[in-house]
């Protein structure tokens, strides 16, 4: 189970051999890492056991080393702890196969880094404007309120990245479904997915014996209702719930945190207004004009690149009513994994919606 030994403590047991023993061993059976470190927060199927079993020892080896994930094949409801750290490609090597996920088509034709027009001649007010009216659109927002012993059901097209080979292939679209469990105190069966056919329930994470209690691993209504409503403080919240990695930027792991909980909730009215405003805080968020979802959905984009994995993330907003359409993840420069352009993940919310038990479809 864990990659290292350690003493009662917690420290590695270095006078013995074991914890070294045990890593040199995984070095030797394991290919060599490719040099380029996997964003967080990609791929959010067929992996949730690899992802906790991989955090499990990682944190046992150290906490920095840990970074969100948001891979699951049963997903882990919101973990950045959402990202894999890619120390994930090098302790897990062939366990990257689970990233083929749903796989994708091909990667935007272009793929750019970078602001606006408006931002590259020094202006970084559009992007705060753009927010502030997503922001009031979702604050006259319907969605809610959903009961505790209700669930929030969410449909997708999703397509993932494949890394078995190295190279990063993306697959074709597949349709999910997610039942998110709503009730209050820490919980064993946390929901349900069905992917090709399948149905399987959401267990607890790794190490909660007890349950996975409500929070940023399990953002229910009513914890999301608790948020601050100022958009500072908010921000500031959770930042300081957001683990850091040496293998992304800080606020790039906040943005990530922000876009799991607008694509995969149902979010109180002042809650999504609030969210939209802080994102705009965060440094380095930028207006994607034209940005497309993982059905070709054309609209207004919210982005953010982090330079360090040479990834790009943007949001797509329908153009007429400002609602939250999809999002996708892209390579913005030639890297040992793929060319600048390739698609890590893409997503496109087809419905989302509240219903009385999980599994069950709602009715339209």
């Amino acid at each position: 189970m864990t990659a290292t030994t350690g003493t009662d403590d917690g420290r590695d047991d270095r006078d013995g051999r074991g914890g070294l023993d045990d890593r040199a061993e995984l070095a030797r059976l394991l290919p060599p890492a490719t040099g380029f470190d996997l964003p967080p927060g990609r791929h959010e199927h067929h992996r949730e056991r690899l992802m906790n079993q991989i955090d499990h020892d990682t944190a046992a080896a150290s906490a920095r080393d840990r970074a969100p994930d948001r891979a699951p094949s049963r997903p882990r409801l919101l973990r950045p702890s959402f990202l894999a750290p890619v120390t994930a490609l090098a302790l897990a090597g062939a366990l990257v196969a689970g990233y083929s996920a749903q796989g994708g088509g091909e990667g935007p034709a272009r793929a750019e880094s970078g602001a606006s027009a408006a931002e590259r001649a020094g202006n970084a007010q559009p992007v705060a404007l753009v927010l502030g009216r997503i922001s009031d659109a979702a604050a006259e927002s319907g969605e809610g309120p959903v009961g505790d012993d209700q669930f929030v059901y969410v449909r997708s097209q999703v397509q993932g990245g494949d890394l078995t080979s190295g190279k990063l292939v993306t697959g074709p679209l597949a349709e999910r479904e997610i039942w998110y469990a709503q009730k209050p105190g820490p919980q064993k069966r946390l929901g349900y997915i069905r992917e090709g056919g399948e149905t399987l329930p959401i267990n607890a994470e790794l190490g909660d014996t007890d349950g996975t209690p409500e929070g940023i691993s399990r953002p229910t209504y009513r914890w999301l209702a608790a948020l601050p409503t100022d958009p500072r403080k908010l921000l500031d919240h959770l930042t300081a719930l957001t683990p850091e990695s040496e293998r992304q930027e800080h606020a790039q792991a906040v943005f990530e945190q922000i876009g799991y909980l607008i694509r995969e909730t149902v979010l109180p009215p002042e809650t999504a207004a609030a969210l939209y405003r802080a994102a705009a805080l965060i440094p380095g968020v930028t207006e994607a004009p034209d940005a497309v979802d993982a059905l070709g959905r054309h609209g207004v984009g919210i982005a953010r690149e982090d330079r360090g994995s040479s990834t790009r993330s943007e949001w797509v907003f329908d153009p007429e009513g400002l609602a939250f359409l999809g999002s996708r993840t892209f390579l913005t420069a030639d890297t040992a994994i793929g060319a600048k352009g390739a698609l890590f993940d893409a997503q496109a919310v087809l419905k989302r919606s509240v219903v009385d038990e999980g599994g069950v479809r709602p009715q339209d």
